[in-house]
């Protein structure tokens, strides 16, 4: 690894600021500097190429923050070439989708019926991709499903009062993050040998059957916690 590059020369290279790079090192988007003193460090190339990487996810997809960060760590780098062809080709197949716009912060949360003070956590926690514009917060499009469904469980009466905060939701995340990798682990080494028109239908139409069987499997879960609680209560005399 060449590192021969000061931090100034990250930020003229990516045009992103040193306070913008030091938060990306920090949230674990880009790996630390060579240190050579308390306040020297020295960079490379692969920095250069992770940042402009990051700023496309960021500007092109609208992508949040921790959405960017699970992709980064599940970068194809130790794929065999073949496997990466083919997921490029797939990943084209299935982007024929419109990309993602950016809305008006406050009005997606009007019409979620969301306190737009429930925001800023979910940004911050790189849930929601948000952008500021002339003054004027942004969110993208692809994020405010999340408004919608969060509204509806503060409805039913998952109160910041009672401590319920979006935190819960990384909950959620981490275990499909988890179900992907371990998805992806199991199921490429066999898709490889098909085309990428196959394989890109393939996916398309087991993703709603893998989601049944998750709300299935969830559901079966709790109905089985409160049956087991059931078992456990003495009887009354």
């Amino acid at each position: 690894m060449t590192a021969d590059l000061r931090m100034r020369d990250l930020c003229e290279q990516t045009g992103l600021s040193r306070q913008a790079i030091h938060f990306y090192i920090q949230q674990g988007l880009l790996p630390e500097g060579v240190k050579t003193g308390r306040n020297m460090a020295w960079y490379g190339p692969e920095h250069v190429e992770r940042l402009q990487l990051i700023r496309r996810l960021q500007e092109e997809r609208y992508l949040p923050l921790k959405a960017i960060r699970a992709l980064l760590a599940g970068e194809t780098s130790h794929l065999a070439p073949a496997q990466r062809n083919l997921l490029g080709e797939v990943a084209t197949r299935l982007g024929a989708r419109a990309k993602p716009t950016m809305v008006d912060a406050a009005e997606a949360c009007a019409r979620a019926h969301l306190d737009p003070a429930e925001l800023p956590p979910m940004i911050e926690a790189g849930l929601i991709a948000a952008r500021e514009v002339d003054g004027k917060l942004l969110v993208s499009s692809d994020s405010t499903w999340l408004l919608d469904l969060w509204a509806q469980f503060r409805a039913l009466g998952f109160s910041a009062e009672l401590g319920f905060g979006v935190d819960e939701l990384a909950i959620y995340e981490d275990a499909v993050q988890q179900m992907f990798a371990r998805e992806t682990e199991l199921t490429l080494p066999r898709l490889e040998r098909l085309g990428a028109d196959r394989v890109a239908s393939m996916i398309e139409g087991a993703l709603p059957l893998i989601h049944a069987i998750v709300i299935h499997l969830h559901t079966a879960a709790v109905k089985n916690f409160f049956a087991a609680l059931e078992r456990q209560e003495p009887k009354t005399p």
